[in-house]
């Protein structure tokens, strides 16, 4: 099982500093979620709370995920990074791609590009975006970027976008592809990638869906092997919760250690200190 520690709401001051504790204690990545800003009021309701209000207070920290994996990854040797989730189509595909493949060339091929396709309108429409069809957005963006990220000249005539001949360097090492979401449609979008991030779910619903995944792969002609599926879990806490969900399918848990060794705020020293026990509690180092 693999162990990705979230910068969700981090102070991104200690994002370095983090970053460096868990490359040395041997977690396998960083997760970094993305919002461009943070809206005070919206008419659209969150999607992953009950109530529909988000998860986060004002001011909390949303730090450029291409400026963060980048101070990060300079500061460490065998840490990936994902991120959870980014949303292609709330950009243009251009400057996405030259961001993205920048940071997988600073990242020497530890990058894992983990997307979504959104869910705040306002957010949207105050970057100029197209709220509506974001999903074909989504999937033609994914294709062009992929020809920007290949060697050599680059044409693309698609149906939102149309690229003259060119070419776009950096040329980046290999990035997979996660795509994100609870949906149904979400699932889809996945299978036809490298793999699956989840939101915070239980141990038996995020097993439903990593069922439903092996079923559109299969339909797809393609094996769970090497497909990834990335989630936090609100209900595993022990070697034996996290075994169980290996045993399902579930190949890495997004996490904040020190949730489980702090009540409330967490100073950077302790955020440090949970990372440490958590794996001793796991018997990992």
């Amino acid at each position: 099982m693999k162990f990705y520690v979230s910068t969700a709401f981090l102070d991104t001051a200690e994002a370095v500093e983090v970053a460096k504790a868990a490359d040395e204690l041997g977690y396998h990545g960083m997760a970094i979620p993305d919002h461009v800003v943070n809206l005070e009021t919206l008419q659209t309701p969150y999607p992953y709370t009950k109530d529909g209000q988000r998860r986060w207070e004002a001011f909390t920290d949303w730090p450029d995920p291409w400026v963060m994996i980048g101070a990060i990854a300079l500061a460490t040797a065998q840490l990936r990074f994902v991120t959870t989730v980014y949303l292609p189509a709330m950009r243009d595909p251009y400057s996405a791609a030259k961001a993205i493949g920048t940071a997988a060339v600073l990242a020497g091929g530890r990058l894992e590009l983990g997307i979504g396709v959104g869910w705040c309108r306002e957010e949207f429409e105050l970057l100029g975006q197209q709220f509506d069809r974001r999903g074909r957005r989504t999937d033609e963006m994914l294709a062009l970027m992929k020809e920007l990220w290949a060697p050599g000249w680059t044409e693309f005539d698609g149906e939102f976008y149309r690229t003259p001949r060119l070419e776009m360097e950096p040329t980046p090492p290999a990035i997979p592809i996660f795509v994100g979401g609870l949906s149904d449609i979400a699932l889809r979008r996945a299978a036809r990638h490298d793999g699956w991030v989840g939101d915070l779910i239980t141990t038996d619903e995020a097993l439903r869906r990593v069922d439903r995944l092996r079923e559109l792969r299969a339909e797809n002609g393609l094996s769970m092997d090497d497909f990834a599926v990335l989630t936090p879990l609100v209900d595993a806490f022990t070697p034996e919760h996290y075994a169980r969900a290996k045993a399902g399918g579930i190949t890495g848990i997004i996490t904040m250690p020190w949730v489980f060794y702090t009540n409330g705020p967490a100073t950077l020293a302790e955020k440090i200190d949970g990372m440490r026990r958590f794996r001793t509690d796991l018997g990992l180092s």
